[in-house]
């Protein structure tokens, strides 16, 4: 088990550097610079100032030494400073809508997995019955409602029409002077709708996979086995087929770990929450290098450690793997 541990441990070194030295090219290769996004607007930015600007933020240098400067400075944990007019650096702007993207994505990570395996275990025990056609039909509204269209749909019915449900924050005005409580309950009411859209999209495609894995593994030989010998259904499908079924499904909780923030982009953009995935949207908007390369490896570390968890779970639920016979 340790030297499974070790190998994949180290696997991540070179993985890292090569999703790094990808997206820096990337980005710098998309149109417009940071330059022309700040000076696009000002009639009186002469040539000379904007090369004075290139120049100062390093980008006059060759692309291979700025990504090897700018892995320097990632080496130290630093991230650089942003290009925005503020100047602050890149882990204090990260620092500071962190702690909201990770609350609100893990709430709904605990959502999508905690309603989609019951229900797609229970499509899988009622095959082609009415509930699992129901359920299927659910499964792909999911698949096919786009998240800004949902997004903006439930503003309009719960925020607009009918006046239920705020759209857009996560706090009242003067929230600030409410109590604990009535803070706490002016917080859940803003949170409703974001993770409503949130968890709907993901919910409908992990139900069905997990359907779809329960199907295979209650047809295998040794589940007939365990019902021939008089096991009731709830321990044939709790015990003995669902561990089975949870090692695809692992996977796709290794993988949901980045998306705790690169996942909110759209629903934190559309309901104006300032976390992350806003952040992320001005700084790709802006052409802001430093800050979209810190996000982008905030967001590639959590990959790795996801897909190492991943292996990691793996490895506990299979002895095959972690003994190397697979």
């Amino acid at each position: 088990m340790l030297r499974y541990l070790l190998k994949r441990i180290v696997m991540l070194f070179p993985l890292f550097i090569g999703i790094t030295l990808i997206t820096f090219v990337v980005i710098h290769l998309a149109p417009g610079e940071p330059v022309e996004m700040q000076t696009a607007l000002n009639p009186k930015a002469s040539q000379k100032s904007r090369e004075r600007m290139r120049e100062f933020y390093g980008l006059d240098k060759p692309l291979h030494i700025q990504y090897v400067k700018w892995l320097g400075r990632l080496v130290k944990l630093d991230f650089g400073r942003s290009f925005a007019p503020d100047g602050r650096p890149v882990i204090k702007k990260v620092a500071e809508r962190i702690p909201v993207t990770l609350s609100i994505n893990l709430i709904a990570l605990i959502l999508e997995f905690g309603l989609a395996i019951p229900i797609g275990i229970l499509a899988a025990t009622h095959r082609n019955s009415l509930l699992d056609k129901g359920i299927t039909f659910f499964v792909f509204l999911g698949f096919a409602v786009p998240t800004f269209w949902l997004s903006l749909l439930m503003m309009y019915v719960f925020g607009v029409k009918l006046g239920w449900l705020p759209i857009s924050g996560l706090h009242s005005l003067g929230a600030a002077g409410m109590s604990s409580f009535a803070w706490l309950a002016d917080t859940a009411k803003h949170l409703i709708l974001p993770l409503g859209v949130a968890t709907f999209g993901s919910l409908a495609g992990l139900s069905r996979y997990t359907r779809s894995t329960m199907l295979e593994v209650i047809s295998q030989d040794y589940i007939t086995t365990a019902r021939a010998k008089g096991l009731s259904e709830r321990v044939v499908i709790f015990r003995h087929a669902l561990r089975n079924a949870l090692l695809p499904i692992i996977t796709i909780l290794g993988f949901s770990l980045p998306g705790l923030i690169g996942g909110s982009v759209i629903f934190e953009t559309i309901f104006a929450i300032p976390g992350m995935g806003q952040l992320f949207y001005m700084g790709v908007m802006s052409r802001d290098y430093p800050l979209v390369m810190g996000i982008l490896v905030i967001g590639a570390f959590l990959t790795l450690i996801g897909n190492l968890l991943a292996d990691l779970a793996y490895a506990v639920a299979d002895p095959r793997i972690r003994h190397g016979r697979t």
